[in-house]
């Protein structure tokens, strides 16, 4: 046996455990969902790894968690039969957390007791909830197939000691040392409730002793025997018929690690050619890592209840990371691999079946009567499922009916407003449906591009999520309705019809100024000059060439480190902007040049522009100020 080793906790565990210890008490039963459901994890985790390697149950196949409790010594013990730790293990998962959960957890508090506790199991730091309840914690543990134990013990004071221990049984045994206010956890009902209520559904036994009625000392007295307190019958096994939606909501928390309820469940038993069950959850509330790129996926994978993996990603696309949930397979073998499932037929197929599931609940989500539900649902998930529409091009119709867009029909900001509802609004005679992107919302609301179209009361959209540029990309039409950009130099529909009311010699006058324009410019500043009829209130404007990539895309290639080849705008002019009269009057070219270059680089600050010398600019501005006055 080895002398005992004192370590320092990480800086942000430290802050954690203060934390834990002083602040969070609205929610503190939640330790014992947290523990038990870290032994489920680690019996699952010994299961498979005996499918290859038998010795691993050491002769005990009967996995379990066990609670007990000592009212004398006042405590309580959580333990597992499961895969157990090395002593690096131990130090990697409880004295450093080598991922960001922990920092994020911190980042993410609010001040609000209730909220702060509810988001523990949400960043993985659900061993540390110990402490909320205890001043000092016991862990003693041993890897299957080793030899060797650890004891890890701490008092959550910012240091942990590390000694070697000989253990009999594989597994896990955690021990919490009460404090003095927290007698309730040291009672057999009490547990019993809590686990009934948070962890009624977890896939093992949960054991308690059992207790008879002494008579002569009046309570109840434990007895050696061992029984069961949890139904531990996987929940997605059950025929819908039987399962109420608390049944449906306690096993979601329990998976999810999510104090709220879900917004929906999808319950599904596939029979025939193919045999699977699956049971997916659509959460209320995003979780915190989203949008993070090493993000654990929702799903788990099992094989005839037997546990395969966590974070199944092949059987569920990207843009459906948020869908937690199991799938259940009779079809697939016990030792299959992440390479197997990446070329796997039956596993393409319950993937497509289940991609249709979500997002046909989606779609009823969507069509109901009080869609609250489903906005909540846009607000929360909406930019990830307009992923959809680049990376799942078999379901690109259905995803398209399901997205939401902030249009000029309200300018508000919340995206309520369907492709369906715009097409249906549409005058027979509009040709396509219209939207532009900008950085923000209020830059797309306030683009001078959208004159012409509010004046002819044309609903255009207004995109502002980093990603709708790739969305109009690959959207190209709806409904036979192409989407067209109102920042685009093809909008020839309208030059058109409003060039049938010019008279020769108005032509003559428009083609005569912007030649001078172009001239004044230069070909290095500007790829061409035309006289526009889709401004009403503003002088010029700048456009893209038919063909080029957008202003908006340019400044996010940008933004990414990408190199971008330069390209040269278009300028169009409103011939009845006064400015623009006041141009077309003038004759001395060094005049010209500056009015000209002054047009052109406030329509390129109105697209959203980084001039390359704004000094240049105020200095200009202010000289022809000057001179007007």
């Amino acid at each position: 046996m080895s002398a005992t080793e004192t370590h320092e906790f990480q800086t942000e565990v430290n802050q954690l455990l203060k934390l834990m210890i002083h602040a969070l008490y609205s929610n503190k039963e939640i330790f014992l969902r947290e523990l038990i459901s870290n032994a489920s994890d680690a019996l699952d985790k010994l299961r498979f790894a005996a499918v290859s390697d038998d010795s691993l149950n050491e002769g005990d196949e009967k996995l379990a968690i066990t609670i007990g409790f000592d009212k004398e010594a006042r405590t309580v013990t959580i333990s597992d039969n499961g895969i157990g730790m090395t002593r690096d293990e131990v130090i990697a998962n409880i004295g450093t957390i080598a991922n960001s959960g922990t920092k994020k957890f911190l980042e993410s508090m609010t001040g609000d007791q209730a909220k702060d506790s509810n988001l523990i199991g949400q960043f993985g730091v659900g061993f540390y909830s110990s402490f909320i309840v205890a001043d000092e914690v016991t862990l003693e543990t041993r890897k299957a197939g080793t030899s060797e134990g650890t004891r890890w013990t701490s008092k959550g004071e910012g240091e942990y000691t590390l000694e070697e221990v000989s253990k009999d049984d594989k597994g896990t045994s955690i021990t919490l040392h009460l404090k003095e206010d927290m007698d309730e956890f040291l009672d057999r009902f009490r547990l019993k409730n809590i686990i009934t209520t948070y962890s009624d559904h977890i896939n093992f036994p949960i054991q308690m002793k059992k207790t008879e009625w002494d008579e002569e000392a009046k309570e109840d007295k434990e007895l050696d025997e061992l029984e069961q307190v949890n139904k531990a019958t996987a929940i997605w096994t059950q025929p819908k018929s039987e399962l109420s939606d608390e049944d449906y909501k306690n096993f979601y928390q329990t998976i999810s690690h999510d104090f709220q309820e879900p917004a929906a469940h999808i319950h599904n038993k596939v029979e025939g050619t193919l045999e699977y069950t699956s049971l997916l959850y659509l959460p209320k509330k995003a979780p915190f890592d989203l949008y993070d790129r090493d993000r654990r996926y929702g799903l788990k994978l099992y094989v005839k209840r037997v546990f395969i993996m966590d974070d199944a990603e092949h059987l569920m696309p990207t843009y459906l990371r948020f869908v937690r949930g199991v799938i259940d397979s009779a079809d697939l073998p016990l030792n299959v691999s992440r390479e197997i499932l990446q070329s796997n037929k039956v596993v393409d197929k319950i993937r497509a079946a289940s991609v249709k599931r979500v997002l046909d609940h989606l779609g009823k989500m969507a069509k109901a009567d009080d869609s609250d539900e489903y906005h909540n649902f846009w607000d929360e998930f909406g930019q990830v499922l307009k992923e959809g529409l680049v990376e799942d091009f078999a379901n690109k119709d259905k995803i398209a009916k399901l997205l939401r867009f902030s249009t000029t029909h309200d300018d508000e900001v919340e995206q309520r407003i369907a492709l369906q509802d715009y097409v249906d609004r549409m005058s027979e005679d509009q040709e396509a449906i219209y939207y532009i992107v900008a950085d923000t919302h209020a830059a797309a609301k306030g683009s001078p591009h959208l004159e012409m179209f509010r004046k002819k009361g044309i609903e255009v959209l207004l995109l502002s999520d980093r990603i709708d540029e790739w969305l109009v990309s690959h959207l190209n039409e709806f409904e036979g309705k192409q989407l067209k950009s109102i920042t685009s130099a093809d909008l020839k529909e309208f030059d058109e019809e409003a060039e049938k009311e010019l008279s020769e010699e108005d032509k003559k006058q428009r083609e005569a100024l912007t030649e001078k324009v172009k001239k004044a410019l230069g070909e290095e500043l500007v790829q061409d000059v035309k006289v526009t009829h889709r401004l009403t209130d503003s002088p010029a404007c700048v456009v893209n060439a038919e063909g080029e990539m957008s202003a908006h895309m340019i400044r996010m290639m940008e933004q990414m480190g990408q190199e971008v080849p330069k390209q040269k705008p278009v300028l169009e002019l409103n011939p009845d902007h006064a400015l623009v009269k006041k141009l077309e009057a003038m004759d001395n070219d060094d005049t010209v040049k500056e009015w000209s270059l002054f047009l052109l680089e406030q329509a390129q600050l109105a697209e959203g522009h980084q001039l390359e010398e704004p000094a240049a600019f105020i200095k200009r501005m202010n000289s022809l100020l000057a001179n007007v006055a």
